[in-house]
């Protein structure tokens, strides 16, 4: 399994990604999963993928050469699309062409076809745009109500992205958030694991600069590990423990209440127990 986080901001764009990829608890491998592709003052893309890895690794290499109709016009690529719609599209005609050419033999070995995909970026004349699609090819886009989306493991590292992000939260911010998000799913979860890699998008730019991998030795990394399950656990040491009996508790557990009062099964000592 995996876990990806895309981020779609005011100021640009975060992706992170882990690599690790288990075919059971004696067998752990490392694949990374993020792949950037970029044209300089033209348009930048980033794909990162989870699920199956034949599976993702096979719409990687078709993706290169996959076109969609146009009409009378040329075909529709991933490096001629006039918008990042056209290039989701671009990406959705590659995940079925996998599933029509490897689907059926899948299925006979009782394999699922299992794919899911955050695939964002700017194309020159055009604002950014961030899509998630699915393992049919079909897919949603981001919006200021949700700017973030998340693949794999998700469930983890979610609460914190929910709590912080916004359309202006700043990159710098967005990119520890997703950290941190990652680390907590590591945390709990091992089939998530490092290097990581990390990517940082700026409104406009049509490149970037700012993409790092990153292992077990990362000096950040490491950091943000330890002061965050530092932190959680002082907040939580701060939090009042529950007053049973009210009294002069500032925040008092047992309150009355008309609607809502514990469910009991009461046995009188006359009734027989079976």
């Amino acid at each position: 399994m995996t876990y990806c986080i895309g981020v779609k901001l005011d100021a640009g764009m975060v992706f992170l990604s882990d690599s690790r990829t288990n075919a059971g608890l004696d067998r752990i491998n490392t694949f990374r999963k993020m792949m950037i592709y970029e044209r300089p003052a033209d348009r930048f893309m980033a794909l990162l993928t989870a699920g199956n890895l034949s599976v993702s690794q096979s719409v990687r290499e078709i993706l290169q050469v996959e076109a969609i109709d146009n009409g009378d016009e040329p075909p529709v690529t991933i490096w001629n699309a006039t918008s990042m719609y056209d290039a989701a599209r671009v990406l959705g005609s590659a995940v079925r062409r996998v599933h029509l050419q490897d689907g059926p033999s899948l299925a006979a070995a009782g394999v699922d076809f299992n794919a899911t995909m955050i695939f964002g970026g700017q194309i020159k004349g055009e604002a950014m745009r961030l899509f998630l699609i699915y393992s049919a090819g079909n897919f949603i886009e981001a919006t200021r109500e949700t700017c973030f989306f998340q693949a794999g493991e998700s469930k983890y590292g979610k609460p914190i992205l929910d709590r912080m992000l916004t359309p202006g939260t700043t990159l710098a911010e967005a990119a520890k958030c997703t950290l941190v998000s990652m680390d907590s799913t590591m945390k709990s979860n091992l089939s998530v694991g490092l290097p990581l890699d990390l990517l940082v998008y700026e409104h406009n730019q049509f490149e970037s600069p700012k993409a790092i991998c990153i292992d077990d030795k990362n000096p950040y990394f490491l950091s943000i590990r330890a002061t965050w399950g530092q932190r959680l656990k002082q907040a939580f040491e701060s939090i009042d423990d529950p007053q049973w009996n009210g009294g002069s508790a500032e925040h008092p557990l047992c309150t009355p209440s008309v609607r809502y009062e514990p469910l009991r099964k009461i046995t009188h000592r006359s009734e027989k127990i079976v």
